[in-house]
């Protein structure tokens, strides 16, 4: 058997006591998937010396596209040839004719197989196609023509949040074969954004069982981002079930899931290390460790006793410390440091304690969102608190977000402007309302109808902006060419790109940076836009000015920073709260009908105050002073 890259897992901690599954662990997505497209590639040129074919399972999805990206480099580079490889893809929905842009037969051949030189005789997906009364012979084919060929070499796999591997929903059989199945409703949801709405995603598919998965001589899993968590631990930690079908990749001998920090953090030796193993106590893991205990025991951190501690197996971190009491004021003043009324610092104080500094009194801010609604959603208060304490703020919107935008909204607004411009038919409008009227498919949306679109959403951002009472000068449109593409799927952040950022920030020469971190946005723009905010820093950190830029993360509208990982906590009044959520309702495109609603089923505003909310009540329970809500920072480190 092929000698598997050897991966470097990050994780301090070695003890894997709980764990069932063999997995890595990484800082970067895109290494990691590097290393598996190396794995794959040299199991391919193996094959190729023994004169053998190469048989590969294949997965579609977010979470394998680079490893996709490196084998058309290694390809392109001529290092990787495709002749002797075979493939086999998971599922595809059905019904579904292979030109849809949502077939799974398009994913594979616009990310790989148009770009090798794989024969065409030798790609098997699925087909949507299959008559319905020949599906079950179909099926009982594609599974004997895998074992024909002596099995699957290698099986890349994502895992979907229901636990799912392929479409082999919850209770999927382990003796499972190919099969027709339905859809969990979660897997649809997940799906919606792909479809432009849920009740266009199909209710069933066709997928590779669970019997012919586990019969492959490798499997790698990947899992990227912090939906992934829990799933994750369930995983890897958990019972043997139909209820996740992922947990029969227990009983491989050879599988490893490889993941990235954020989908690895529920796992016990990752978020409570001191339950496991030996500890190396850092600061940062005294925090962690006191907040959850916190937490788990629902006491204040002033009344946690030695008794707590001993339980819990933290009797080292007393030793350490000397005594319950003592460790206890230490992290209770940690932690209330981190509250600030003051995002820009607080002028002529002492900032020893306080988050921010305090000169320059006035600051230069640049507050960066991936979309033309961010801003407000995930730091609305912070915002409007900077521009009231005399900051130069300024907001710069990184894409036009114009196909969050529904047809519907924007056939609306066409109509509208066509009768104020008295009816006229040969109008940019009446093109827009040709087009909407006469469209089939999800996306590809014509040049006029992405820019009333666009517009629609830059009005609105304007609405929410004067409201806050920021001067229109300093509102900043960046339009970043990666996103233009009127589709889900962006291009790769280029040059264009990092150039109109390091501009901007050239400009200004801020001495705040916010920008949104959080990872798991459902269409990847958030991570881009993260890329491209952290390469142009890399590139520009060497700049005079660059030298008093502090860059502040704070998280989308989805998730919100662990309270140990917080190092700026802004409480909000309930009239700021209520202000917050005017400069949400600004966005009235994103308001109803959400293209893409994430898991999450309540409106951005509701998310936004109950998210607010529970991080005042956090602190609130941890003893500290109670607020009505509080948003949340982590400082970037450059």
């Amino acid at each position: 058997m092929i000698q598997e890259i050897k991966y470097k897992q990050v994780g301090k901690f070695e003890d894997t006591k709980f764990e069932k599954i063999h997995n890595e662990i990484f800082n970067d997505s895109n290494y990691a998937s590097v290393l598996v497209a190396h794995e794959i590639a040299e199991l391919i040129k193996q094959r190729q010396q023994e004169g053998r074919p190469c048989v590969l399972g294949l997965a579609t999805g977010s979470s394998p596209i680079k490893v996709y990206e490196e084998l058309v480099n290694l390809h392109k580079k001529g290092e990787l040839s495709f002749y002797n490889v075979i493939t086999f893809n998971l599922d595809e929905y059905y019904p579904m004719e292979p030109k849809n842009r949502q077939s799974y037969y398009y994913f594979m051949h616009q990310h790989l197989f148009d770009h090798v030189d794989i024969n065409p005789e030798n790609i098997n997906i699925p087909s949507g196609e299959v008559p319905q009364e020949e599906l079950d012979q179909y099926c009982i084919d594609y599974d004997l023509k895998i074992k024909q060929l002596g099995g699957l070499d290698f099986q890349l796999l994502g895992i979907g949040r229901t636990g799912h591997i392929g479409f082999n929903e919850p209770g999927s059989h382990k003796n499972s074969g190919t099969r027709i199945i339905t859809l969990d409703h979660v897997t649809r949801r997940d799906a919606a954004s792909d479809f432009n709405g849920i009740e266009y995603v199909p209710k069933k598919a066709i997928t590779m069982g669970v019997s012919t998965i586990m019969k492959a001589k490798r499997i790698i899993m990947l899992a990227w981002g912090h939906k992934k968590a829990s799933i994750v631990k369930e995983t890897i930690e958990g019972q043997i079930t139909s209820n996740i079908p992922a947990t029969f990749l227990q009983n491989h001998d050879n599988t490893t899931m490889i993941m990235d920090n954020e989908a690895a953090s529920e796992l016990t030796r990752i978020k409570t290390p001191w339950i496991v193993s030996q500890c190396i106590w850092t600061d940062d893991l005294k925090v962690r460790a006191v907040t959850w205990l916190s937490e788990e025991l629902q006491k204040p951190i002033l009344k946690l006793t030695d008794k707590d501690y001993n339980e819990h197996g933290m009797a080292g971190l007393l030793t350490i410390e000397g005594s319950a009491y003592n460790l206890n004021i230490k992290i209770f003043n940690m932690v209330q440091h981190t509250i600030t009324g003051w995002p820009g610092g607080k002028p002529n104080a002492d900032d020893k304690n306080r988050p921010e500094r305090a000169n320059p009194a006035k600051k230069r801010v640049i507050i960066f969102s991936p979309h033309p609604d961010d801003d407000v959603i995930s730091m609305g208060g912070t915002f409007s608190r900077l521009i009231e304490q005399g900051h130069e703020v300024h907001v710069a919107y990184q894409t036009s977000g114009n196909i969050a935008v529904t047809d519907e909204e924007a056939l609306k607004f066409a109509e509208v402007a066509q009768l104020l411009d008295n009816g006229k038919e040969e109008t940019n409008f009446s093109k827009i309302i040709t087009f909407l009227q006469n469209k089939t498919t999800a996306y590809g949306d014509s040049i006029e109808t992405r820019k009333i679109k666009g517009l629609i959403r830059r009005m609105e951002s304007y609405g929410a902006t004067r409201y806050l009472g920021l001067n229109d000068a300093k509102v900043h449109f960046l339009d970043l060419p990666f996103y233009e593409t009127g589709e889900v799927k962006k291009n790769p952040v280029g040059e264009n790109d990092i150039q109109i950022i390091s501009d901007l920030i050239a400009s200004i020469q801020p001495h705040q940076i916010y920008a949104a971190g959080d990872l798991a946005d459902p269409h990847g723009t958030h991570k881009l836009c993260l890329d491209a905010i952290f390469e142009t820093i890399e590139r520009i950190k060497g700049q005079k000015f660059m030298e008093d830029c502090w860059v502040w993360l704070y998280r989308g509208a989805w998730h919100e920073w662990d309270i140990a990982d917080i190092e700026m906590a802004v409480p909000l009044s309930p009239d700021e709260m209520n202000k917050k959520i005017n400069a949400i309702l600004f966005h009235q495109s994103q308001k109803d009908r959400v293209m893409f609603q994430g898991e999450d089923a309540r409106e951005f505003w509701v998310r936004a105050q109950e998210r607010n909310r529970n991080t005042a009540l956090l602190y609130d329970n941890l003893g500290l002073a109670e607020y009505e809500a509080i948003e949340a920072f982590k400082r970037y480190h450059f």
